[in-house]
């Protein structure tokens, strides 16, 4: 499974892959996102993953306006402190 975090937190984002670390199912991490900005040029420029962990309230917005600009065309898990 191929997984793209979007979180601007440090601690939360190796929280996240501590925990994919006990899933039975192989997973890569193929981007480690921290701003709406980029994770918006990311999206738009590479091909979607199969899994999406995504903080709401980033350094520069709202992750919500990601899809404004993206077409995302898999699943997403909002995570949030």
């Amino acid at each position: 499974m191929r997984v793209v975090i979007v979180e601007d937190e440090k601690p939360a984002v190796e929280n996240i892959i501590a925990c994919l670390k006990n899933i039975d199912e192989p997973v890569k991490v193929i981007q480690i996102l921290s701003s709406v900005s980029n994770s918006i040029k990311w999206f738009n420029e590479n091909s979607s993953s199969d899994l999406i962990f995504m903080d709401i309230q980033l350094s520069d917005g709202l992750s919500f306006n990601i899809f404004k600009s993206c077409k995302i065309d898999c699943p997403v898990i909002f995570i949030t402190a």
